[in-house]
């Protein structure tokens, strides 16, 4: 009977290598057919300038309206609440390790039109920041703007001081606070993005 145990192996043993031959071949296959299809999806996605979206997939501000869209609609808004000419002059926002500094210059030197009405509209706004009054940057930018909340609750635990230049002005925030030094700083960031090219960091 041994040789029919050795032809009952033998056969069990094509069995199961043929066996495993068709399982390697269904795993080939569906790898294959995987890199196919990640193949396809980066093709769509350079043909459409970007991985698609689920139409449902709002997150955020940025997603639903682009900066290119935005910026025109903030400058429009600008035009509304600031008396000088966006055109003709350029904000500076720099961090500081207490907060930050703001500048706004005229680009031509001895414009003085611009000058005086950069002057006067940064020494309105001082005043107002320092009573929690932000209401003009959020009329430009938007209620729920970085930083924002954070400044208008904490107002009493910052400085916001003004000072005249030979092309503008300059407003200094200063504070004690880490919690709204980060605020002044995200809503610094805010501004350099939404002004677009009236916009620049630091002086």
């Amino acid at each position: 009977m041994s040789w029919w145990r050795h032809w009952t192996n033998s056969g069990k043993r094509r069995v199961l290598l043929a066996s495993a031959s068709a399982s390697a071949g269904a795993a080939l296959a569906a790898a294959a057919a995987t890199v196919a299809l990640a193949a396809a999806a980066a093709t769509v996605a350079l043909m459409t300038g970007g991985p698609a979206r689920d139409a449902g997939d709002g997150q955020g501000q940025s997603d639903g309206q682009g900066q290119g869209d935005r910026q025109p609609e903030v400058a429009e808004r600008g035009r509304e609440v600031m008396p000088f000419d966006l055109e003709e002059t350029t904000h500076h926002f720099t961090p500081t390790p207490t907060g930050g500094v703001q500048d706004v210059v005229a680009n031509r030197p001895g414009d003085a039109g611009q000058i005086d009405l950069i002057r006067a509209h940064l020494r309105e706004e001082a005043a107002a920041f320092g009573r929690g009054d932000f209401g003009d940057p959020a009329r430009i930018h938007g209620p729920d703007m970085p930083g924002l909340a954070e400044l208008e609750a904490g107002h009493d635990q910052f400085e916001v001081r003004y000072e005249e230049r030979t092309d503008g002005a300059t407003l200094f925030y200063e504070t004690e606070d880490p919690a709204l030094v980060d605020a002044l700083h995200d809503w610094f960031e805010a501004q350099l993005s939404d002004h677009g090219s009236h916009a620049g960091s630091g002086h």
